[in-house]
C-alpha cells in the first residue's frame, strides 16, 4: 500500500509546467505627424483611443540613429 501511495504524488511532478521566461520588451517611440511630439507605445496603449495632444491620430514610428553600412559585393 505504501508504493500505490507513492505513485499518485509522482505523477504531478512528472506534468509540471515548463517555466515561460518574460520576453524581453523594448519601448517603441512614436511622433505626431503634426505636431512632433515624441510618445512611448505604453503611454498610447494607456488612453483609451489613439490621439496625440493636438487631436491628431496620425503618428509616425521614430527609428533609432543608428546607420548600418553594407559592403557592396
Amino acid at each position: 500500500m505504501v508504493d500505490e501511495e507513492a505513485a499518485p504524488e509522482a505523477a504531478p511532478e512528472e506534468d509540471e509546467e515548463p517555466v515561460e521566461e518574460p520576453e524581453p520588451k523594448f519601448e517603441v517611440f512614436y511622433s505626431c505627424l503634426r505636431c512632433g511630439t515624441s510618445v512611448s507605445n505604453v503611454e498610447l496603449h494607456r488612453l483609451p483611443e489613439i490621439k496625440c495632444i493636438c487631436g491628431f491620430r496620425v503618428f509616425t514610428k521614430v527609428r533609432p540613429p543608428i546607420i548600418k553600412s553594407v559592403k557592396a559585393v
